[in-house]
């Protein structure tokens, strides 16, 4: 498969969330064997100033769709953070899985050049598509993803870097 920015972005993207809804489930059987409420999981944290697991879920799938969104030239949906359980969690990330299934090749393909904006309250960034996914949004993507993993292994989940990678 020749790279482009779909292939770069959306299976990308898709494989990581369902690896990350598999480490869920993960998170959930383990509550449930210790007998240890889930609440505990969900807020917990690497360090008292970090954001909770819920938020790093969050973030991984705001990552996600706004990525695709920005790189088509769409707008990204707004996801309210309502999330306050592991089944909230699960569906917000079939719900983004499912965003991303909407894109076909030729709607991110030919992005690199695109002029993307983020605008915050202090600063406005600005990118070019390729500069965009592969010195922003990636890395954050995977920074929260990683987190959402440390988080749960921090607090004796039983996973491993085959759960965060995947099947093969």
């Amino acid at each position: 498969m020749r790279a482009s920015m779909y292939s770069l972005s959306i299976p990308v993207f898709r494989r990581t969330l369902t690896n990350l809804s598999a480490i869920v489930d993960k998170a959930v059987a383990h509550a449930e064997a210790r007998k240890i409420d889930p609440a505990a999981l969900l807020v917990a944290r690497l360090y008292p100033d970090m954001l909770t697991f819920t938020r790093q879920v969050q973030l991984s799938s705001d990552f996600a769709k706004g990525t695709a969104a920005r790189l088509s030239g769409e707008a990204p949906p707004k996801f309210d953070d309502v999330e306050v359980s592991f089944a909230d969690l699960k569906e917000r990330i079939a719900r983004t899985i499912a965003f991303l299934d909407r894109f076909k090749p030729e709607q991110i393909d030919g992005s690199e050049q695109r002029e993307i904006e983020l605008k915050s309250p202090d600063r406005t960034l600005r990118f070019t598509g390729l500069v965009f996914l592969a010195h922003w949004a990636l890395p954050n993507f995977f920074f929260h993803v990683t987190t959402a993993y440390g988080i749960l292994r921090h607090n004796g989940v039983e996973i491993g870097k085959q759960d965060f990678m995947g099947p093969v």
